[in-house]
C-alpha cells in the first residue's frame, strides 16, 4: 500500500533514504533549507514541497538538538491527530523527550528511528535500523523501514534508540582510537602502512568497520564519510549522557580529547579517522 511521506532533511543520508521510499511506491516529498540539496532530491525524481498537510508520516533526519526541537515542535503543532513523526536524527536523549511530550499532546505517534551506518550503506539500503517509540505505528512503517536495510531492532517505548545509537558510535569512535595507537605504534616501530592494514585486514580484529575503512585508508585517503566536527559533536552527546546517568567512560573522554586535537590541527572536515593523524603528529612521525 502507498503512504503518502514528507521528509525533512535530504542531506548525505536523508536523501538516499528518501530515494528509496521513493522506488518503492510511496508518494514522497521532500523539504531542505539548502537549494542545493533540493536540486539533487528533484534529480531523483522526489518532489519538492514546504507543505505538511496531506502526508500520512513526516520523517526527518537533522543535524543536531537545535534542529530537531524546532522541526519537531512545529511538525507536533502541524499534522492531524493519528499522523505519525519519524526522526532519524543523532541527538540527545533530553530534545528528543520533549519533542515526544509535544506530539503526546497533540494526538501524534513519535517514532525514533535511529540508523548506524555512513552515507554509502544509505546508498545501498544496508542501514541498521534501531526504532523506539508506540510499539503499534513501528510495526505499521516496518514496510517503509525496511527500504532502508535488512537489520531491525524494537528496543522501546521511549527513548531507548537514541541512546542505542550513541552506544553504536561510542564503539566507532573507540575504534578509530584504536587504529591511531596501533597503526602509530606500527610505523614508529618500522612496520610498512600497507602491510599493517592487509594483515589487520585478515586478523582477528578484522570487524565490518576496519574493513571498509581499510578500502581508503590503506592509501591513505581521508575523504569523509563522517567528518571529525560531526564525530566530536556526536562524543559530546555521548559524554553528556554518560554523565547524566553516571556511567564512567574514561576512553571516551580521552578519545574526545584526540578529536579535538585532529579538528584543531586543520583536520575538521576530513573523515573522523583523521585522529590518526593526531596521534602521528604527537608520536614525532612525518606525514
Amino acid at each position: 500500500m502507498s503512504v503518502r511521506v514528507h521528509f525533512i532533511g535530504v542531506g548525505k543520508m536523508g536523501l538516499p533514504m528518501a530515494t528509496h521510499l521513493h522506488a518503492a511506491g510511496h508518494t514522497v516529498t521532500v523539504s531542505d533549507p539548502d537549494p542545493a540539496r533540493l536540486a539533487l532530491a528533484l534529480e531523483r525524481g522526489l518532489q519538492a514541497s514546504d507543505e505538511l498537510a496531506g502526508a500520512d508520516v513526516v520523517m526527518s533526519s537533522l543535524p543536531h538538538d537545535a534542529a530537531l526541537r524546532s522541526v519537531g515542535l512545529a511538525v507536533a503543532a502541524a499534522l492531524p491527530r493519528g499522523a505519525v513523526y519519524l526522526d532519524t536524527s543523532t541527538v540527545s536523549q533530553r530534545v528528543s523527550a520533549e519533542v515526544a511530550r509535544a506530539c503526546e499532546a497533540a494526538g501524534v505517534d513519535y517514532l525514533r528511528t535511529t540508523v548506524s551506518g555512513n552515507n554509502h550503506m544509505a546508498e545501498a539500503a544496508q542501514l541498521t535500523v534501531m526504532a523506539s517509540g508506540p510499539k503499534a505505528a513501528h510495526e505499521r512503517l516496518l514496510p517503509l523501514l525496511r527500504c532502508w536495510g535488512p537489520n531491525h531492532f524494537y528496543l522501546g517505548s521511549g527513548e531507548q534508540a537514541r541512546l542505542m545509537k550513541l552506544v553504536v558510535n561510542l564503539l566507532i569512535a573507540q575504534t578509530s582510537a584504536m587504529l591511531a595507537e596501533g597503526l602509530t605504534l606500527g610505523q614508529k616501530g618500522g612496520l610498512a602502512w600497507e602491510d599493517m592494514w592487509a594483515v589487520l585486514g585478515a586478523s582477528a580484529v578484522a570487524s565490518p568497520i576496519l574493513k571498509a575503512k581499510a578500502v581508503q585508508l590503506s592509501k591513505r585517503d581521508f575523504s569523509p564519510t563522517f567528518t571529525v566536527v560531526q564525530m566530536n559533536k556526536d562524543l559530546d552527546l555521548i559524554l553528556a549522557e554518560a554523565a547524566a546517568c553516571e556511567a564512567p567512560v574514561p576512553q571516551t573522554a580521552m578519545t574526545r580529547q584526540l578529536m579535538a586535537a585532529a579538528q584543531a590541527q586543520g583536520d575538521a572536515g576530513d573523515d573522523y579517522a583523521a585522529i590518526i593523524k593526531a596521534v602521528e603528529r604527537s608520536a614525532g612521525l612525518v606525514l
